[in-house]
């Protein structure tokens, strides 16, 4: 879907806290700042001289904007940090008498005045992340805007390089995916195997109650989820299902396997489908103190990651959607994601030995 990043602030920091599309930005883009403290630093001035604004331009989005910008990395330097960054400037210009340089590139536009290094008791300092912060708030900056539009690119190039083309299976690169999966398939042989003994003969039974469990978590039934996903008829719905949706369904369906039996018990002979659907119904709302917690954060984190990973947007869990945080872009993307097949090689020796039990 297309993304206005001036208008979407989630938008906005689901690309910042993507480091791995920041650096290759950073790469192509050849903006080279400051280092000071192992970070990339620009001044105000020259954030204004790189999208060709004003600098009451800027100095008016920061007025606009102040959390969002320090959060991605604007600081008003002071004191002894002031004092180091002028050293690292120095150094910078070649050692150049402060007089002599141009106030655009070290110091803040007071009007016209010039005002020297010496002078200057504070100093508005960006890194690299809230450089682009700016330009995704600038809309009267062409500059920001062709910016924006190779950001977008970048970020789609990164994902694709870094799943292989495909985000479809971008849930099973977590490290906990693979356990949870195994977990949630036993549960789910009991809940099948429940409904086999516990409710009457009828070609719609899984399929109803496995959507009751989806929408009591989720809100979409299969089909609807797959047509978000955009997922082919072959594909498992549940291979696609984020460790702690997986973790949902599996608590609900062994709880409710337990009722089934309970209700068979009671009344001696297989219950009727609707019976059934009712009886998950009053189970579903037993369980809402309970799980609320739980499933509140699971539609959160499944409709922002599907949202900033797969382009798609849940409609009944869009109140949901929030910001991929700098973490999570590690867990999917990182150094310590992996595909399932490469997961299933490294335990290969433990799948053998749980078979030989």
């Amino acid at each position: 879907m297309s993304k206005d990043l001036t208008n979407s602030e989630i938008d906005r920091k689901n690309v910042l806290n993507n480091r791995y599309a920041i650096e290759a930005v950073y790469e192509r883009i050849g903006w080279k700042g400051i280092e000071f403290e192992k970070k990339v630093r620009f001044t105000r001035a020259q954030v204004a001289r790189l999208f060709e604004v004003d600098i009451r331009t800027v100095n008016r989005l920061l007025e606009n904007h102040q959390k969002e910008l320090e959060e991605s990395g604007y600081e008003l330097f002071t004191g002894n940090r002031l004092t180091a960054f002028k050293e690292v400037l120095k150094t910078h210009f070649d050692g150049r008498d402060a007089q002599d340089m141009d106030v655009l590139s070290i110091g803040e536009d007071l009007g016209n005045e010039w005002v020297s290094v010496s002078k200057i008791s504070q100093l508005g300092v960006f890194t690299f992340r809230a450089v682009l912060n700016v330009g995704m708030l600038l809309t009267t900056s062409e500059r920001a805007k062709e910016m924006r539009s190779m950001v977008l690119d970048v970020v789609i190039d990164v994902l694709n390089q870094r799943l292989g083309g495909s985000a479809k299976h971008i849930n099973q690169r977590e490290e906990e995916f693979l356990p949870s999966a195994i977990r949630e398939f036993n549960y789910r042989q009991e809940f099948t195997d429940a409904i086999d003994r516990y409710i009457a003969k009828n070609p719609f039974k899984y399929g109803q109650l496995t959507d009751a469990v989806y929408k009591a978590i989720f809100r979409e039934n299969a089909k609807e989820y797959r047509q978000i996903l955009k997922l082919h008829v072959k594909d498992s719905v549940r291979a696609t299902l984020y460790t702690e949706i997986l973790d949902l369904i599996a608590a609900y369906e062994n709880g409710f396997a337990n009722r089934l039996k309970e209700e068979f018990d009671r009344q001696g002979a297989p219950l009727r489908l609707s019976e059934a659907l009712r009886l998950f119904k009053v189970y579903d709302s037993s369980m809402d103190t309970f799980v609320q917690p739980l499933r509140e954060k699971a539609r959160s984190l499944m409709a922002s990651r599907d949202m900033a990973f797969r382009d798609a947007l849940h409609e009944k869990l869009k109140d949901y959607v929030g910001a991929v945080s700098g973490e999570e872009f590690e867990k999917f993307l990182g150094e310590r994601s992996k595909s399932l097949d490469e997961r299933l090689e490294e335990n290969k020796e433990v799948f053998k030995r749980l078979k030989d039990r």
